[in-house]
């Protein structure tokens, strides 16, 4: 039977030659098809000011329904849909100057970073109330007992891991 080559875009399918596929790419119905596709993806502005630079579809105003479909010169919206398409770009602008905002603030001095640094240390240093027994390692709940774990997840043997005079990283 031959190979047979499936378009995504028309949900079609047809033997495979360069002829049909060359055909079929250049066919006012694939580049519809392709164009529909692309048009979902479209962010809400490029959308909204599409829309608002064409005239309403009186057919589509006065029926609900219009013959050309997504292929009409003419705008299918209504006032109602115009208003909400308008509101998620506001929206949409809005988090984005929002997000620019958090990013563009100058980061803090050294001072500030040193002093943030100086409190955690502080934090994570143990309280000397804390009893010996208190500073030993726990295991999580509902780990695997500790000889069926794997080494990189066991603790480390008292007094650090051993390492060897010769070694030379990098």
């Amino acid at each position: 039977m031959g190979k047979r080559y499936f378009c995504d875009y028309c949900d079609r399918s047809f033997q495979d030659n360069l002829h049909n596929r060359k055909k079929h790419l250049n066919g006012v119905q694939h580049l519809r098809a392709k164009k529909v596709w692309y048009d979902l993806f479209r962010d809400a502005a490029a959308i909204l000011q599409e829309e608002q630079s064409k005239k309403p579809c009186r057919k589509f105003l006065q029926t609900g329904q219009c013959d050309f479909g997504s292929n009409c010169r003419f705008s299918h919206m209504t006032e109602v849909d115009l208003e909400n398409l308008n509101a998620q770009v506001q929206d949409e602008r809005r988090s984005r100057e929002h997000q620019q905002e958090k990013t563009a603030r100058p980061p803090g001095t050294i001072e500030d970073w040193l002093e943030k640094r100086a409190k955690r240390l502080r934090a994570a240093e143990p309280d000397s109330s804390l009893s010996e027994e208190e500073l030993v390692f726990q295991y999580p709940p509902g780990w695997p007992p500790v000889q069926d774990l794997p080494p990189s997840l066991r603790a480390p043997p008292p007094g650090g891991w051993m390492v060897p005079q010769n070694l030379q990283w990098g």
